[in-house]
């Protein structure tokens, strides 16, 4: 294949990857706007968040199986289409409900694309430094994608109502079709490979049961029932997925592969990472509307250093992967992430370019270890399951994704509902506990007096509820870092040794 023509093939593949993992987090900055407009609950705005990614995360070890079953490129441009008409969905959703069922839609396009957009750079890259460069170049596109969500969601909300963070979805994927049809090729497909429906609905009722029973905790009056029996049919349904496919002759994920400590550590890096990366996002771009009171285009920029450092830091690290190694790259850009972090918590207070500078150090961290954990994850594994493998990274960063806005998101919601200490007879009912936004909504509706106060007292809590999250992703990230150090002390091994 002619050079020119693989990485145009990239170009491709990268855009709407890009596409793809903006919709993870495009919509933190437009969330206060949502809130307001939707007239949306606390419930729905988690589902509004977890809905795409829970289910693109639950869709794509069937549809890594399906893309080995049928042909990555066959399976890509059928998501294409849907992806467009799902975003078309989402822009005009009149309610909340609505909304989230087009998130929903959204994410069948999402599954049936991604696993492709890897297994195909994996096959069209044949000389391995070029394709050490191209998986660096889709990691960062990756992570510079999910870090750049909310700073696109807040210049477009300057401009435009808030469905167009999704209308934008629908130009991109119409031209990007006919080139793609044009000039992927349509590579090989392994018709015996089975298409375990079971099995996709297992992990997917398991994955949502366990990530609800997580927020369940994160409420003030927390449901014991409700929390038991969610987490029980969550954690019963995963087992039974995974003794399916240890039984299966040809399952969705082969849990032999984990056996490779390197593959197992990547895909561990990119979940840690997106909780990390997810979690920070949600939590900072609320602070800044909410309690610093910038607007969307102002907290995008503030925000801008993340994605710019990761989009540097993650080809960066392709290039020196060769000469430095894995356990370098992941030990280095976790070590960066968590001192930026550690560095954001001691700042928040201070001089906003040393802000920045440590978002910075994040971004390039995270960028490096992206990068590093696509490499562990794609060349530790055998060619015949591209479908599969690429399959079980993307799982990783979508699942990563759900965490850091489930853990995180209800960390966040937990400290500042009972850091919230209002005195007797400001407000009637438990609304401005739920969180912020609401209580800003119902202090707009009170006297001038109680509302100051309201308004200082829900800001200080989410204050104390920002440094906790910042805290809790600084030491998931140290712990890991450990443990790192000690599972890629022994050499690589060879695939099939």
């Amino acid at each position: 294949m002619h050079a020119n023509k693989r990485w145009l093939i990239l170009a491709i593949l990268t855009s709407t990857l890009f596409l793809i993992v903006v919709d993870m987090t495009v919509l933190y900055t437009a969330l206060p706007r949502i809130m307001q407009t939707l007239d949306a609950s606390a419930s729905e705005k988690l589902w509004i968040i977890n809905a795409y990614p829970l289910v693109v995360a639950g869709l794509l070890p069937g549809a890594g199986m399906l893309s080995d079953r049928i042909g990555h490129k066959r399976l890509f441009m059928t998501g294409l289409p849907l992806f467009a008409l799902a975003s078309w969905c989402a822009a005009f959703s009149p309610s909340a409900q609505m909304l989230i069922a087009s998130r929903v839609f959204l994410a069948v396009g999402a599954a049936a694309m991604m696993p492709a957009t890897l297994a195909i750079v994996r096959q069209v890259f044949i000389d391995e430094g070029e394709r050490a460069m191209a998986i660096g170049i889709w990691a960062a596109v990756a992570s510079g994608g999910a870090a750049l969500g909310p700073v696109l969601g807040g210049v477009m909300l300057e401009y435009f109502w808030w469905g167009s963070v999704f209308l934008i979805n629908v130009p991109i994927v119409l031209m990007v079709i006919p080139f793609a049809w044009a000039l992927i090729p349509a590579g090989s497909s392994n018709q015996r490979r089975p298409c375990d429906v079971i099995g996709s609905l297992l992990v997917m009722v398991g994955l949502v049961g366990v990530i609800y029973a997580l927020k369940e905790l994160s409420k003030i009056d927390v449901s014991l029932i409700t929390l038991l029996i969610a987490a029980l049919v969550g954690v019963f349904s995963l087992a039974l997925f995974v003794r399916r496919q240890k039984h299966s002759a040809q399952p969705m994920i082969d849990f032999s592969l984990f056996r490779n400590r390197y593959f197992a550590s990547g895909v561990a890096i990119a979940v840690i990472s997106m909780i990390a990366l997810t979690g920070i996002e949600l939590v900072l771009t609320q602070r800044l509307q909410l309690v610093l009171g910038l607007s969307p285009l102002m907290a995008a920029l503030f925000m801008l250093p993340v994605p710019v450092a990761a989009a540097l830091g993650a080809p960066l690290a392709g290039k020196l992967m060769p000469r430095l190694g894995e356990r370098r790259i992941i030990l280095g850009g976790f070590t960066l992430t968590a001192l930026g972090i550690i560095a954001q918590v001691l700042l928040a207070h201070s001089d906003m370019l040393l802000q920045l500078i440590s978002l910075f150090i994040i971004g390039f961290g995270l960028g490096g270890t992206f990068t590093a954990a696509s490499t562990a994850i794609m060349l530790n594994t055998p060619e015949e399951k591209a479908g599969m493998v690429a399959a079980i990274e993307d799982v990783a960063w979508e699942l990563g994704g759900v965490l850091g806005v489930t853990l995180l998101g209800g960390l966040m919601t937990a400290v500042y509902s009972h850091g919230l200490a209002l005195p007797p007879g400001v407000v009637n009912g438990n609304g401005a506990y739920d969180s912020i936004d609401e209580a800003l909504r119902i202090a707009a509706t009170l006297s001038n007096d109680k509302a100051e106060m309201l308004v200082r007292l829900a800001r200080s809590a989410f204050d104390q509820a920002f440094l906790a999250v910042l805290i809790a992703a600084a030491g998931l990230l140290i712990i890991s870092l450990m443990g790192l150090k000690r599972a890629l002390r022994r050499p690589k091994r060879v695939p099939g040794t």
